[in-house]
């Protein structure tokens, strides 16, 4: 799914060179799910967008479900993009002045799906997310954890290969944040490949994988072989 290759990347600040990704090199297999962990610094977040084709890496390779994406233009990673990759977002990026349908229905639009099925589409998934009866409310008549099960809904809207979670739970209290994560563990099992940026050891420890970042660099790669209490049952 993933295959990262001696991936860096450097800002320039006048004369002065950031070296924020320094070499990494990751592969991620179809159904997994792997949480980034590291300090506030460490290069999770230019990781994140390097993955989800939001930044262009100053160096290495990326291959994205077999495509390469080094040599690709703005419009072309855009599709691609828009093909595999759904984002979950802290903050939830939801936009105020559309309803939760029109939210889910957003990436649709720009997958040039049409709008009977894009309508289908998003009841569907507002339904599996638990959402069915609030597709007519506006993000500032939901809670934060209903928002963040719009947010989920839209980003499984386009059945994307992969899922990028960047601090899903971060913006929750703890009881929400334990909710979404009980999605989040659901999706994996039903065999959506997931990617998450988190600071959180709890959230990390529910990961099948960890990769851990410092100063640009993974310093640690393992799977979790203790077994996890069963998810419970949860609307999706």
């Amino acid at each position: 799914m993933i295959e990262l290759t001696d991936i860096k990347k450097v800002y320039k600040r006048g004369e002065e060179e950031l070296h924020i990704l320094k070499g990494i090199s990751l592969s991620v297999q179809v159904g997994d799910f792997v949480a980034i962990i590291g300090p506030s610094g460490s290069g999770k977040s230019t990781l994140m967008n390097t993955i989800g084709l939001l930044d262009i890496p100053t160096s290495g390779s990326y291959l994205l479900d077999g495509v390469a994406t080094q040599n690709l233009t703005d419009n072309q990673l855009a599709e691609l993009r828009n093909q595999k990759i759904g984002f979950i977002f802290q903050q939830f990026n939801l936009l105020p002045r559309l309803t939760a349908m029109e939210n889910v229905e957003l990436p649709m639009i720009y997958a040039g799906i049409g709008k009977k099925e894009r309508r289908e589409r998003g009841h569907e998934m507002l339904q599996l997310l638990g959402m069915g009866e609030r597709g007519h409310h506006k993000p500032s008549e939901l809670s934060g954890g209903q928002q963040q099960r719009v947010a989920i809904a839209r980003a499984l809207a386009i059945s994307p290969s992969l899922i990028l979670a960047d601090e899903p739970t971060g913006a929750l209290d703890s009881r929400t944040g334990e909710e979404v994560l009980e999605l989040i563990l659901k999706l994996n099992q039903q065999g959506n490949t997931i990617v998450l940026i988190t600071h959180d050891h709890h959230i990390a420890d529910n990961a099948k994988r960890v990769v851990a970042l410092k100063d640009g660099m993974i310093i640690d790669d393992y799977r979790n072989d203790t077994p996890k209490s069963p998810v419970q049952e949860v609307s999706v």
